[in-house]
């Protein structure tokens, strides 16, 4: 099978839509990445494309965990299909993929999977997926390797700005519902979408956008208080107030928003790493924003999305340089503190923001 190198020049997503309308898809499809909800929906949308939904006992093989064995892999491949298009093999959250070992295939059965990569049937259809790990970006390793060798990757990362937006408007008008810019801008700017700090995902955000076509009810229009009210208890917004009240100098209003997070159900260590990342993130919207860079391009040289960055510049005004870098030691130094059992976990936030 000729082999088609995949280099991401753009997103993922778009790549694969075009790839399976123009019946680009090769017979063997890497899907992984940060984005675990379009690993999953492009998985279903490759099987609804090629499987009968008859024939889905029969020409769809799933193997997950220890149920993955070389030999029953390519038993399978080697099967033609009944009545579908093509015959679907799922490895869904494959270790090795992941860069983990897997005890039903040691290291001569893997080598026999990747060398039979070359030879898949083009009527058959090896879907691997491999979402990353928490922190941990899958990086190369040899299943990676051999698919981009012999078939193509799709990584699937975090949605850029217009593809939040895109994302968003796409869900109120399929329930019916009308809504202005602004209101959008607002979900964009509250969502933890994009934030590094929390576990914010494309499937939390559509969890949030249901919550707030739920709350709007039978109006026609999705407005800014249906918003509010349910994404204004995302902690990120809460501890950007926290620290925009300390800058301000209003201690009682930083450790009223304190304790609302601890009672909300926040996890110190989750808040010691939100008030860390936003402290990191100021600081380099300060640093960048003295150095000369231009407002618009501050988001795109960090990485992050251009709601984040406008939050985070509100407050560099408040702060000076050495403010911040004073701020971030004082909160690695409460981290080392509670974790070294120096001082109770609330006990030693309510001193970082008395210190400050």
């Amino acid at each position: 099978m000729a082999a088609e190198r995949y280099r991401e020049k753009e997103h993922a997503f778009i790549t694969i839509g075009k790839d399976i309308k123009a019946g680009k898809i090769p017979s063997l499809v890497l899907l992984c990445g940060k984005e675990e909800y379009l690993i999953r929906w492009y998985t279903d949308a490759l099987i609804r494309k090629y499987v009968s939904e008859s024939c889905n006992a029969i020409d769809l093989v799933g193997f997950e965990g220890e149920d993955a064995s070389a030999g029953k892999i390519i038993e399978s491949l080697e099967t033609v299909s009944l009545m579908s298009e093509r015959k679907v093999v799922l490895l869904q959250d494959f270790a090795p993929a992941m860069g983990n070992d897997l005890k039903s295939m040691p290291a001569d059965d893997l080598k026999m999977l990747i060398e039979y990569f070359s030879d898949i049937p083009e009527e058959s259809l090896l879907l691997i997926t491999a979402p990353e790990q928490g922190e941990k970006k899958s990086g190369k390793n040899k299943i990676r390797t051999a698919v981009e060798k012999n078939g193509k990757v799709y990584d699937f990362q975090p949605f850029k700005d217009a593809q939040v937006r895109d994302f968003i408007e796409k869900r109120f008008m399929a329930a019916g519902k009308s809504y202005t810019s602004s209101v959008i801008n607002l979900i964009m700017s509250e969502s933890g979408y994009g934030n590094k700090s929390i576990e914010y995902s494309l499937y939390n955000l559509e969890n949030d956008l249901k919550k707030i076509i739920a709350h709007s009810g039978a109006a026609p229009e999705i407005t800014a208080a249906d918003v509010s009210d349910i994404i204004a208890a995302n902690p990120e917004n809460n501890v950007f107030a926290m620290l925009d009240a300390i800058g301000r100098n209003r201690k009682d209003e930083a450790f009223r928003l304190l304790h609302n997070l601890l009672n909300m159900g926040s996890s110190v260590f989750q808040l010691l790493g939100l008030i860390t990342g936003q402290l990191e993130l100021i600081l380099s919207v300060k640093e960048m924003k003295d150095e000369g860079v231009p407002p618009g391009s501050i988001h795109k040289k960090l990485g992050m999305h251009e709601f984040r960055v406008k939050k985070a510049m509100a407050v560099t005004v408040l702060y000076s340089m050495a403010d911040l870098r004073n701020a971030l030691s004082a909160a690695y130094e409460v981290d080392e503190n509670i974790k070294t059992g120096l001082m109770e976990d609330s006990l030693a936030l309510e001193f970082f923001i008395a210190k400050l």
